[in-house]
Order: structure tokens, then C-alpha cells, then sequence
């Protein structure tokens, strides 16, 4: 009997998420063997499962999607990302394809695209659907090593951090949160503005939300 693909399937939706194991489900290929809510419990299920293949949506609480592709590659570099997304804008393709993600299908397309898609790149190859197969990507997949935005000099905690300030949460809970001083976190704060060259936390918000990191 031919080795199932394991799938982990990373949304912060649950009935996303069922309607996804539903037409895997319908698959003998497939086997689910896990889901996540937010994008730190997608890093910490991929390391205990490890998976072939995590399906993983870009806007999630706590660690979005692409940071959470990035550390999971670190930790698992055998494990596949697909990223699942509403979104088609070229920089959060690009984003994904520098965080290590191996396809990008957008959560519209049809159910066999889906399919089709997990199958791709758990043989290793890279799956793009067609509306995000733009000339920016292909340029993108051609010289991976373009010049990084200030966003990519920003370490995994300012990330963290940066987030949930442009989300409201106050440093006291964010340090509480993150189980660190609120010193810490002011450090974090200091740092992360200094890279992005923000000066209060009106433009942090607005940096945030031109960025997709946080809904509008």
C-alpha cells in the first residue's frame, strides 16, 4: 500500500478547517494528522507531528503565516508548506516563497487544484495558482537572493512583538504573554521601530496594516 501524504492543516477557522478535511478526507492519499489555530501552535504541532506537508493561511493570531513557515523550515526542513490565502498581492507571494513555503494556492480555487497541490510539493516540486504565477514571482523564484525589506531584518520576537502592539495589546500584557520583562519588551519595541524607521504607534499600525500583518 503506497505511503499517505500527512497533512497538517494550520487556519485559524475551523470551519475552513473541516471543509478541508472533508475533501481530503474523500482522498485514500491523504491523512490528516493534526490542525492549528494560530501560527505558533502551527510551529509547535509541526515539530511533534512532523508532517509532509502543512497547509498553512497567512492571517493568524499570535505568529502569522509566513513567520510561522520560517520557523518551522528552521526546525523541520523536510516538512512542506503550502500556503492557503485569500490574498494574490505579490508581496506576501514573495514573502512566503523567502520564508522557505513551497507552493501558494489561494482558497478559492477548486477542490482538485487543492489536491493537486499537496501532491506537488510533497514530491518536492513548487506550486503557484495561476493567478499568482505573475511575472513579479517568477522574477522572485529566479533570484531569491534580491535585497531583503526592512521587515526581513526583524528578528522572530520583534515579529512577535510587533504584532501585537499593532494590535493593541499593552506592553504588560504582551510581556505576560510572552513570558518576558516588560523591559525586554521595550527593548524589542525600541529595536523593531529603529529598523523600520516608525516613530510612534500610529505608524506602526499603519505599517502593520499596508504589510497585511493585521486586518484593517
Amino acid at each position: 500500500m503506497p505511503k499517505k501524504i500527512r497533512v497538517l492543516i494550520c487556519d485559524d477557522h475551523a470551519l475552513f478547517r473541516e471543509g478541508v478535511k472533508t475533501i481530503l478526507a474523500s482522498n485514500p492519499e491523504f491523512e490528516v494528522v493534526g490542525e492549528a489555530e494560530d501560527g505558533k501552535e502551527a510551529v509547535e504541532r509541526a515539530a511533534k507531528l512532523n508532517p509532509d506537508v502543512a497547509l498553512m493561511d497567512i492571517s493568524m493570531p499570535v505568529l502569522k503565516g509566513f513567520d510561522a513557515t520560517r520557523r518551522i523550515k528552521k526546525e523541520r526542513p523536510d516538512v512542506k508548506v503550502l500556503i492557503l490565502s485569500v490574498y494574490d498581492d505579490e508581496d506576501l507571494v514573495a514573502r512566503c516563497l523567502d520564508a522557505g513555503a513551497s507552493g501558494y494556492i489561494l482558497k478559492d480555487s477548486p477542490p482538485a487544484q487543492l489536491t493537486y497541490a499537496i501532491q506537488a510539493v510533497s514530491r518536492g516540486q513548487q506550486y503557484m495558482s495561476p493567478r499568482v504565477l505573475t511575472s513579479v514571482v517568477r522574477q522572485f523564484i529566479a533570484n531569491p537572493s534580491e535585497p531583503k525589506s526592512s521587515y526581513d531584518l526583524l528578528s522572530d520576537r520583534e515579529r512577535e512583538i510587533l504584532v501585537l502592539l499593532a494590535e493593541g495589546v499593552a506592553l504588560k500584557d504582551i510581556a505576560r504573554r510572552l513570558n518576558l520583562s516588560v523591559k525586554t519588551v521595550e527593548a524589542h519595541k525600541y529595536n523593531l521601530m529603529r529598523k523600520l524607521d516608525l516613530h510612534d504607534r500610529s505608524e506602526l499600525i499603519r505599517y502593520a496594516i499596508r504589510k497585511r500583518l493585521v486586518e484593517a
